[in-house]
């Protein structure tokens, strides 16, 4: 086989999560993104568990088409009568047996000597091929069997008519090179073995999933079953998702490929956290929203001169939007540059500059400079005027609910230098305008003050507008900051500025823009 096939088990095993619960319609779309997902084969559920699950599996088995529809069952025949019943409609059914093989296990939890474990085996299989021809047998918590009673184990399950053969990793016990040994040694010693399929189910209470079912692949294992987004019992399954695109990215290591159609896997992880509730980590692998994001300038400058000096694969691969450019602190000037230019606007190299020492102001406050706030600071940039006349130095402020608010404020004017002025008012940013008032000898009146959010979030920045008039003259004046306070006060100042600068006794003066 130059395939390996993928057992999907997130409606199963998935389902078996703390804290979830799937309806049966939530189940039926997700059984229908899978198989859009061209997954191999779908466990829908363990018929025999519940009313529930068994008319969730029976939906599933006669409206999910064009994929194999499996079910689990102990190795009781009542169990294997429920998905029979429950996969009569399915058009390629599979029946499911897993019975418990180490010694811990059958001697704590079944109270089963070995020899009844191999009798339960043989009858369930045997039982099992009357109605249905494909039946898998899983040993459950096979890692930890005696490697001598797994080779009976295995070979009685072949002797029976199973099909395909699952050794589960249950509790995330196994390391790599042992469980691909373990696959070795049993192939090497049962005849017969290879003509059927091996397949894997890895648990990852040890982080290691993932790296068995890999190293089990490359011992000879040609089905993987996992659930999407990794989730499952304890600390979850083999996240699916990781598998698919380390086989198909290092398809120069491994040799083989699955079926997948992998544009569908973002849509599909997506759909399994929406529908169980639990949230996909950032910086999942294959599927995380930071997959294919960049923050550092030393990556930003590489992916903007080549996608594959920072990216072994395309977003678009995997369904996901691509190549991200994070704009934040560590930022370099050509990510931004560049980010600006796919917003529209394409500075020279001094504008951009000196653009630049603002977005590090910005960034330093903010973890993430989204694009909402490249726009407001270019915005910001070019409406301001060439001469500043007044420039706030320094802002300090006392406020609180049984506090009169109090400002401070340092302003520079040309020609006088620093002037320092205090004032109250009804709430800090009346009192910081008070301040500013003093300072400046400002006469003019307040006529609108507007503040509205850039971006979302609690670090998102404030855009403050304010409008003053001297009597003659109406001004708008802005500023922006994640400080409602400090964008208020940068807000009056530019005001200030522009109504300076169109007085006529000051336009005369040194140059100042009128506007």
């Amino acid at each position: 086989m130059d395939h390996v096939s993928i057992f999907d088990t997130t409606l199963r095993d998935g389902e078996q999560t703390p804290g979830v619960a799937l309806t049966a319609d939530e189940k039926i779309e997700i059984a229908r993104q899978l198989a859009a997902l061209k997954v191999d084969a779908i466990e829908a559920g363990f018929a025999a568990s519940s009313k529930g699950d068994f008319n969730a599996v029976r939906r599933i088995a006669k409206e999910v088409r064009g994929v194999q529809i499996a079910a689990l069952a102990r190795a009781e025949r009542g169990d294997i009568d429920a998905v029979v019943d429950a996969l009569k409609e399915a058009e390629s059914p599979r029946v499911h047996i897993f019975l418990a093989t180490s010694d811990l296990h059958l001697q704590k939890k079944l109270r089963m000597t070995r020899e009844q474990a191999l009798a339960a085996i043989d009858d369930s299989v045997r039982y099992a091929k009357r109605f249905i021809s494909d039946v898998e047998f899983s040993a459950e918590d096979g890692s930890r069997t005696d490697p001598s009673f797994l080779t009976e184990v295995v070979r009685t399950a072949l002797a029976a008519g199973a099909t395909v053969i699952n050794v589960p990793d249950t509790v995330g016990y196994a390391q790599p090179a042992e469980y691909a040994a373990l696959f070795s040694k049993l192939l090497a010693e049962i005849d017969g073995l290879e003509r059927i399929v091996l397949s894997c189910h890895c648990h990852d209470d040890l982080g290691l999933s993932v790296a068995n079912s890999l190293a089990a692949i490359q011992a000879g294992v040609r089905q993987v079953e996992g659930c999407i987004n990794g989730i499952g019992e304890r600390a979850g399954n083999t996240a699916l998702e990781e598998v698919i695109m380390a086989l198909r990215v290092r398809n120069d290591f491994y040799g083989v490929d699955t079926r997948i159609e992998t544009s569908q896997l973002a849509t599909t992880s997506k759909l399994v956290s929406r529908m169980t509730g639990i949230a996909v980590p950032p910086n999942k692998a294959v599927i995380g929203s930071n997959a294919f994001a960049h923050e550092s300038g030393v990556h930003q400058d590489g992916v903007i001169k080549d996608r594959r000096t920072y990216e072994i694969m395309e977003g678009s691969t995997v369904g996901q939007a691509g190549t991200r450019l994070v704009l934040g602190k560590l930022s370099g000037r050509r990510a931004v540059g560049e980010r600006l230019k796919q917003l529209g606007f394409s500075l020279p190299d001094e504008q951009l500059a000196e653009f630049f020492v603002r977005f590090k102001e910005l960034a330093d406050r903010k973890r993430e400079v989204t694009d909402d706030d490249l726009i407001a600071l270019i915005a910001e940039n070019t409406r301001g005027i060439e001469q500043r006349h007044f420039k706030l130095s320094f802002l300090q402020i006392s406020t609180g609910t049984r506090l009169l608010s109090t400002a401070t404020v340092g302003i520079e004017i040309e020609g006088k230098g620093d002037v320092e002025e205090a004032a109250t008012g009804d709430g800090p940013v009346d009192a910081v305008f008070n301040a500013i008032d003093r300072a400046c000898g400002n006469q003019a009146k307040l006529i609108s003050y507007r503040i509205e959010s850039v971006g979302t979030g609690k670090d998102a920045q404030g855009a403050v507008t304010t409008e003053l008039s001297d009597g003659e003259h109406r001004v708008t004046g802005h500023g922006i900051s994640t400080d409602i306070v400090q964008a208020s006060a940068a807000a009056y100042i530019d005001a200030l500025n522009r109504l300076w600068a169109i007085q006529p006794q000051n336009a005369e003066k040194e140059g100042a823009v009128v506007l």
